[in-house]
């Protein structure tokens, strides 16, 4: 386990992750995250972020060779979500709920896709929680698989290179914005969290007012 390795508060700590296990574990980390359940707190969207952002300096190799990489593992975490999702479907649903899953995860992903449709497997992959459930959801529901590994494929595509060229411009265009990685990451995990608080709060809101009724 990661936990293991680094304190559990590093597992947060994009900068740490990365300083300290290089891009096998930011490879692992990004599959974990897109194709495990278990995963969906790891912070993904700052953790590509800061990847370009430390790419040549950390890594010594090509910004291109490094997405190349990380969307063949994003893409191969998400088809792992999938596969899971059509295995595991009576146990996810009587599954009862822990820290690493919530049935309303589920719920978020199943209204996320009723409203983009295919799309969410482009567009879901910028909301945490989201990109982690909604692949699992396609395999529940058993969407075509060579449907479903066509767009998300391409959403793996967009959002590894979004996230790991805008840190890679960024640290290019400000060199001293390295010194204020920990402001950066505390902005995105605010940014990529308002939707999940507004989902969240459509939902309780939801459901508080089918319990009125039935009342």
């Amino acid at each position: 386990m990661i936990s293991a390795i680094l304190p559990f508060v590093d597992l947060f700590n994009p900068e740490a992750i990365i300083r300290f296990g290089g891009v096998a574990l930011l490879l692992f980390i990004i599959f974990a995250e897109t194709g495990l359940f278990f995963g969906f707190f790891l912070p993904g969207d700052s953790l590509l972020f800061i990847a370009g952002i430390l790419c040549e300096s950390q890594f010594e190799m090509s910004i291109w060779l490094l997405i190349v990489m990380l969307v063949v593992v994003a893409t191969a975490g998400t088809t792992v979500g999938y596969g899971f999702g059509r295995w595991s479907q009576r146990y996810l649903k009587n599954r009862r709920e822990n820290f690493f899953y919530k049935k309303r995860y589920l719920d978020m992903a199943q209204e996320f896709y009723q409203k983009y449709g295919m799309m969410a497997f482009v567009l879901g992959r910028f909301l945490p929680v989201v990109r982690t459930f909604v692949p699992i959801l396609a395999g529940m529901v058993r969407i075509a698989f060579g449907r479903f590994f066509f767009f998300n494929f391409v959403g793996a595509a967009v959002w590894i290179v979004v996230m790991v060229l805008a840190g890679h411009l960024l640290g290019k265009r400000f060199p001293a914005i390295i010194d204020h990685l920990e402001l950066i990451v505390a902005g995105m995990i605010l940014i990529t969290t308002i939707p999940l608080v507004v989902s969240w709060l459509r939902q309780r809101n939801m459901a508080g007012k089918q319990n009125s009724d039935q009342n």
